[in-house]
């Protein structure tokens, strides 16, 4: 498992090589769990040593001058399981780059490591000459980078074996300090934790059974992004609720609890709360292994609304839910938060009396699939600023 002190150094060993200012290569922003780069084309064309014959071109749909944009997760399970890479382009050149990866052995190092072939071939790639700092990326960590609250207790450190020369077999084997687990929880009811510890020993299982289901890369996003709605004052302030399906990490049921109160949306809830005792609207999210670099499938399941941006079948037309608008950067309390708005913006009603059988997964996603064909062709309507 990849400790608190282990990312710190790895990240800040990165970040000094390539920094924001640095001519070819930059890392861009570090967080826990992910790493976003730049790799700049300036001066690409050029007959660099061992360059294939003539130069290749930009990504294609990129502005010239762009840099290549590459995106990195990182999971808990680090360095068992290798980062994660994506890049923002089609091309299936700069794809290729990036399954190169897998050749690289594991090791306490395998992030610089990747970083390093990643430069290094994207150098090739464009005929640019291969910047002599991409070797500094093979120097050995500096332990002497770590902070005392960065170490593990001093009890620890006396089991330490004296031969530190394996060092990727010290740095495996360290625990996690206490503190870094109980930021983890901060902030969680105990309710909620007791959900997560669930999943986890659910996905356990399914590892023993040889049923796993998803991906590394999925999971981890989405039990970051449950944790992170755990903490939200906007979920414990009662604005929305979420709930598993059948203990589904990748199939969640999402309740709007409030919207604007001076909404026509809002007087329609409070009078099916009398008549039907719900007063809220619930929205299906359908989440894939490609997450989070592809957007879940969202649905209104209940009650039948009329306008709202809603489509035959419960299907939502906005642009963020589709992969044209969406970004791996968006969280899914905004996108809540966002879907709660654009009902009232597109001033939704409930239908009363309505057929309830008309809300169905077939039918949402093929009104969604009709959607984007359309929207493909023509564009997106980009209403004027007065209007929101």
């Amino acid at each position: 498992m990849w400790t608190s002190p282990e990312k710190k150094v790895t990240f800040k060993s990165g970040k000094s090589i390539f920094h924001r200012g640095h001519e070819r290569f930059r890392i861009a922003s570090a967080c826990l769990d992910e790493l976003s780069c730049e790799f700049l084309l300036a001066g690409a064309g050029g007959a660099g040593a061992g360059a294939a014959p003539g130069p290749h071109l930009p990504p294609r749909g990129s502005v010239p001058g762009d840099p290549v944009r590459i995106h990195c997760n990182i999971t808990e399970s680090y360095p068992a399981v290798p980062p994660i890479w994506s890049v923002e382009s089609d091309d299936p050149n700069l794809a290729a780059v990036l399954e190169r990866l897998v050749d690289i052995k594991k090791g306490n190092t395998l992030l610089l490591q990747h970083l390093k072939r990643i430069i290094s071939d994207l150098c090739k790639l464009y005929n640019l000459p291969q910047h002599p700092d991409v070797e500094m990326l093979d120097q050995p960590l500096p332990a002497e980078q770590c902070t005392q609250e960065d170490v593990s207790s001093e009890d620890e450190d006396e089991e330490m074996p004296e031969d530190t020369e394996d060092l990727d077999h010290y740095e495996m084997k360290e625990e996690e300090p206490a503190e870094g687990k109980k930021s983890e929880d901060d902030g969680i009811g105990k309710e909620n934790l007791a959900i997560l510890e669930k999943i986890k020993k659910n996905q356990r299982q399914d590892y023993l059974n040889g049923a796993v289901s998803g991906s590394v890369q999925a999971t981890d996003r989405l039990m970051k992004e449950l944790r992170d709605i755990y903490r939200s004052q906007s979920f414990k302030g009662g604005n929305y609720a979420v709930e598993l399906v059948n203990d589904s990490l990748y199939d969640w049921n999402v309740k709007l609890l409030k919207v604007d109160q001076d909404s026509a949306l809002h007087n329609d809830l409070q009078i099916l709360k009398e008549k039907e005792g719900a007063d809220f609207i619930l929205l299906n999210f359908s989440f894939k292994d490609n997450f989070p670099f592809d957007p879940p499938f969202v649905r209104v399941v209940s009650p039948v609304l009329s306008g709202g941006y809603v489509l035959g079948g419960g299907a939502i037309c906005m642009e963020l839910l589709t992969k044209q608008g969406w970004s791996s950067a968006y969280s899914i309390e905004s996108v809540i938060m966002q879907i709660s708005a654009t009902l009232v913006k597109g001033k939704a009603r409930v239908q009363f009396g309505a057929n309830k059988s008309q809300y169905s997964l077939t039918r949402a996603q093929q009104s969604y699939k009709s959607l984007v064909q359309i929207h493909e062709k023509n564009g997106w309507y980009t209403p004027p600023k007065e209007d929101g």
